[in-house]
């Protein structure tokens, strides 16, 4: 379900141009890093008019399963230092915790803080049921794996998360 609104991203920079503004080094008009946003007056022309920085929302109308179990919704201070599974990730760890969303954003908040954001930072978590997320049951594998522990640093600096 996620989209980021960037400058760069092919839809938005052709929406961008088509309205006159312009994309440098993935920022839009070389000021914002982001393709829409609520305020920013200082970019926007009058009420009404054509302009590069929209505050129009995407909408999406999406069926619920009983595999769907919150919903992350975050701005750019978020989205800058974590990718949307990470996210998820720490969320879902939280939640089967303590299964408290207000306690479970402000996770989501000091970790971007942690990982020195540049940016405004809100966040909000939606829990679609009253019950925390059930456990994940992963099969146990036949096949032996191992790792040398070179290969095994070198993969803990990728993943560190």
């Amino acid at each position: 379900m996620s989209k980021d609104h960037k400058p760069n991203c092919t839809s938005e920079r052709l929406r961008i141009e088509k309205l006159g503004g312009v994309i440098y080094d993935g920022y839009l008009n070389g000021q914002l890093s982001v393709a829409r946003a609520l305020g920013d007056w200082h970019m926007k022309g009058p009420k009404g008019s054509a302009c590069p920085l929209s505050a129009e929302p995407e909408l999406q109308e999406t069926d619920l399963s009983d595999e769907d179990e919150f919903l992350i919704m975050g701005c750019d201070g978020l989205w800058d230092v974590m990718s949307s599974q990470c996210a998820v990730t720490m969320a879902r760890k939280e939640l089967m915790l303590h299964n408290d969303p207000e306690r479970c954003s402000r996770e989501l908040v000091r970790e971007a803080l942690k990982r020195n954001t540049c940016d405004n930072l809100t966040v909000i978590v939606v829990c679609f049921s009253a019950e925390p997320p059930p456990r994940i049951e992963i099969p146990q594998s036949r096949v032996r794996r191992s790792i040398s522990s070179e290969g095994l640093n070198l993969l803990k600096g990728v993943l560190d998360c």
